[in-house]
């Protein structure tokens, strides 16, 4: 089981939608735990999170840490198969809980009530891809597949 969370090809591919997907979460998620970006930081998202969604406190720091510190993992490449299924659900969640009323199309005009679900499409589209593929080059993963034992065959 453990050759199969971390066995990834040495390709380019899922290094660029690795990092890619890394780099456009750590933003979000950097809004939520330090409050760069004007985000709200942990105390006031935390606050939103239990007090205004209606959010378990356990699940708002789940998700602050997926955010935050998984994006900077998933950039390493570590655990890339795990992390990329927490995200399907993550942005699934979001989506169900927030977006979807708001249509199909980010609110570019600023000419709706809310953002629609196009990025969260393209997010789970990326972390379906990783899933299925791991962490490509340059990944913590790939060191590790070279190093752990391989299941023996049995027919």
């Amino acid at each position: 089981m453990i050759n199969k969370i971390f066995k990834t090809p040495d390709t380019w591919e899922p290094f660029v939608l690795r990092v890619l997907l890394g780099l456009v979460i750590f933003p979000h998620g950097a809004q939520k735990l330090f409050g760069w970006f004007e985000g709200y930081g942990f105390d006031g998202t935390m606050i939103f999170f239990t007090e205004i969604v209606g959010m378990p406190w356990v699940l708002g720091f789940l998700v602050i840490l997926l955010e935050a510190l998984g994006s900077i993992v998933l950039l390493a490449g570590f655990a890339t198969r795990i992390l990329a299924a927490s995200y399907i659900l993550l942005a699934i969640g979001i989506v169900t809980t927030s977006h979807l009323q708001h249509g199909f199309f980010m609110n570019w005009y600023g000419n709706q009530p809310g953002e629609g679900i196009e990025f969260f499409i393209l997010w789970v589209a990326i972390s379906t891809a990783l899933l299925l593929s791991g962490g490509g080059r340059y990944s913590v993963d790939k060191c590790l597949s070279g190093v752990l034992p391989q299941q023996a065959h049995s027919f």
